[in-house]
This record gives structure tokens, sequence and C-alpha cells, in this order.
């Protein structure tokens, strides 16, 4: 069985350049060349540490779906 993987997607338009995700979890996120956050990957392991990236980012520009089949992690569904 393989382990459950997210994808991740930074909001290029909202998206200040804080530098938080890369700083807090360098194995998954970077800067692009102008300094914007992004996924290292088109999928990541599915993880607390993505998850608290996602929370921490101060305008909330980090959305996190299961890759498997599209359900919202991050933000979660609204009721």
């Amino acid at each position: 069985m393989t382990a459950e993987r997210w994808t991740v997607s930074v909001d290029k338009r909202v998206c200040v350049r804080t530098g938080l995700c890369a700083a807090s979890a360098p194995e998954e996120f970077e800067l692009d060349e102008g300094g914007q956050g992004r996924a290292r990957s088109a999928t990541l392991p599915a993880s607390e540490l993505v998850l608290e990236v996602a929370e921490s980012c101060p305008i909330e520009a980090i959305a996190i779906t299961k890759a498997a089949n599209g359900e919202r992690v991050f933000p979660p569904p609204t009721a």
C-alpha cells in the first residue's frame, strides 16, 4: 500500500513572498525566481508538516488536495 500523497499549490495571485513556507519546510517548498513559494514536486507525501505550513501561511495562499481524488484538505471544506 502506498502512502497518501497531496497536491499542493501556492496561489501566485495572493502570495506576498514571506518565504515562510520554504523556511519552515525546505524539503517540500522552495522559492521561485520571483521569491514566491512553490511546492518542490507536483505531489508531496501527506504530512503534518505540510499541513502546518499551509495553516501558518499569513495570507492562506497554500491549498492542499488529496492527489488520488481531489478532495480538499486545506483550507477545510465549508459546510
